[in-house]
């Protein structure tokens, strides 16, 4: 018999219940609990906004290194230009067969506009975060080799500290890379 418990020979009437918890106790677990996930939930923002940054990284890292083989396999160049929320994808068509090095922007490449070069299909790309361009001009050509006309790097406006925020352009290939001051450091 546990201690404290009632016992019916001797009449003790001190009795200790222990078949629950108390209000103090079910309190301090549930607060524990929120702060957990109080916690983790501003981890996740930070986890999550990391992840976007990323995203758009790889996806321009994607197709630069598309335009770039492009080029090789057409035979043409191909140039991507932008703004601080779009990229856009043209290749030279203008004139014909192979192009003349110039960018004549134009509407698709299904009909192709008589005396424009013609934009590809899926763009202009849309981004979240504002891209500076400050490093190329924002416009980048590849040539019929896969040379690149203006390297440089290319910088994503975040204050989110991701591991890949920004594009590092050589004259052979495009880098992601972490933004260090003013420099792209690849990686």
């Amino acid at each position: 018999m546990k201690y404290g418990a009632l016992n019916r020979r001797d009449g003790n009437k001190n009795v200790v219940n222990d078949k629950g918890v108390t209000l103090i106790e079910l309190i301090i677990v549930v607060s524990v609990i929120i702060i957990i996930i109080v916690a983790l939930g501003f981890s996740f923002e930070g986890w999550i906004g990391k992840y976007r940054v990323e995203s758009q990284v790889k996806e321009m890292y994607s197709d630069f290194m598309y335009a770039r083989a492009k080029a090789m396999e057409r035979g043409r160049v191909h140039f991507i230009t932008g703004t601080a929320t779009t990229y856009t994808m043209y290749e030279d068509t203008n004139p014909g067969p192979d192009g003349n090095g110039a960018l004549e922007p134009g509407v698709n490449c299904i009909i192709p506009p008589a005396g424009n070069d013609c934009l590809l299909p899926t763009f202009p790309k849309t981004v979240t975060y504002q891209i500076d361009w400050t490093g190329t001009g924002a416009r980048i050509d590849f040539n019929k080799n896969g040379t690149i006309g203006q390297p440089g790097s290319i910088f994503l406006t975040t204050t989110n500290d991701a591991d890949y925020d920004c594009l590092n352009i050589s004259a052979i290939k495009v880098y992601m890379g972490k933004k260090n001051g003013t420099n792209c450091e690849s990686k």
